[in-house]
């Protein structure tokens, strides 16, 4: 199909500004959003009171819950508990594990959310899957994309600046999982979507060659809008193909083998750069690694505290971690010991 005949599936709105919480009244009262006011908004653990305090000024007849966390226990109570409600909308206020807990929790109940985000950790946004911890590892779950999208850059500044920064290693490694899309192409005849490339692209170019960075509201204006431009390029692709690659099987497989060792964006953001180095592409890779040390993100395993055994055991492991998804990892094919000779290159190279 043409690209120009494509349909993107875009949101009701999408807004990034300072006070967006407190302007949700006037969302809700678009009728196409809800009709007769039956709204519930679910609010996360860290600023909770503060959000709840918020939405009882702005929408009064609200029902709030909480979102303990971003496992799947939580998500399927709430949804249970917005099924019995017979809720129009649910609302969810909050992080990237509050908003995933809300998007599937809407997904069982059968209604659309609205996506209010107080911080910009990564693209899950508005992308059409939710990630969440089940049996004590962490999967991804199919789900619509959210119906509108608001971020509160109020909130933003006042979330943990590792957090707000691990975005732009999301972002960035996008122009990783391309280049794995392209080669999945050329060699195994993969279907690649032009369109999706395109956003995801383009999302990544935007930030990478800035010089401010999120004590700015330009800067979070566009990482915001990067974050969202991401996921929505997953929705053209009707996968995570072009913001995940290599450098997100890396991420998983340390998610699996070490957990707890660093955030979602960090690991993207040296994902993307090991891939960089594997793919022999100097000028890009300098370019990756200018922006995670612009933005004070983490370029080698030492930094997130994994020994270079450590790290080659996750490549190892990573190939495993997206059956039938091919990247450079899986191109190459590398033994265990070239790619700790790899590992050992890419440190010396790059190791403070």
């Amino acid at each position: 199909m043409p690209l120009l005949a494509r349909m993107l599936p875009a949101p009701l709105t999408m807004e990034v500004r300072r006070g967006a919480v407190a302007q949700l009244g006037a969302l809700l009262a678009d009728s196409r959003v809800a009709t007769s006011g039956r709204v519930a908004v679910a609010v996360g653990p860290g600023q909770g009171d503060h959000i709840e305090g918020l939405i009882a000024l702005t929408l009064s007849e609200a029902e709030v819950f909480r979102v303990a966390d971003g496992s799947v226990d939580a998500a399927v109570s709430l949804g249970a508990d917005l099924r019995k409600g017979a809720y129009e909308v649910v609302v969810g206020v909050g992080g990237g594990r509050t908003i995933d807990a809300t998007k599937y929790a809407a997904s069982l109940a059968g209604i659309p959310m609205v996506a209010v985000a107080t911080n910009l950790s990564h693209d899950g946004i508005c992308s059409p899957t939710a990630s969440l911890v089940y049996e004590g590892g962490k999967g991804s779950f199919g789900v619509p994309m959210p119906l509108a999208i608001l971020v509160d850059l109020d909130f933003v500044h006042t979330a943990p600046d590792a957090l707000v920064r691990s975005g732009v290693g999301d972002v960035v490694s996008n122009l990783s999982a391309i280049e794995d899309w392209q080669l999945a192409n050329v060699e195994r005849g993969e279907p690649i979507d032009g369109l999706a490339c395109s956003m995801a692209r383009t999302s990544a170019e935007a930030l990478i060659g800035r010089r401010d960075s999120i004590e700015s509201d330009a800067f979070l204006t566009v990482l915001a809008e990067s974050l969202i431009l991401s996921g929505m390029s997953m929705v053209i692709a009707g996968s995570s193909r072009p913001s995940s690659g290599g450098d997100h099987e890396i991420l998983h497989a340390v998610d699996q083998l070490f957990p707890g060792t660093s955030n979602h964006g960090e690991l993207a953001g040296i994902g993307a750069a090991f891939c960089f180095f594997l793919r022999e592409d100097e000028a890009r890779l300098a370019q990756v690694v200018d922006c995670l040390r612009q933005h004070q993100l983490p370029v080698t395993p030492g930094d997130i505290g994994l020994s270079v055994e450590q790290f080659t055991e996750a490549v190892m492991l990573a190939p495993s971690t997206r059956p039938g998804r091919y990247t450079i990892l899986e191109h190459l094919r590398l033994s265990e010991s070239e790619v700790r000779d790899r590992v050992e290159s890419y440190v010396r190279a790059f190791g403070s």
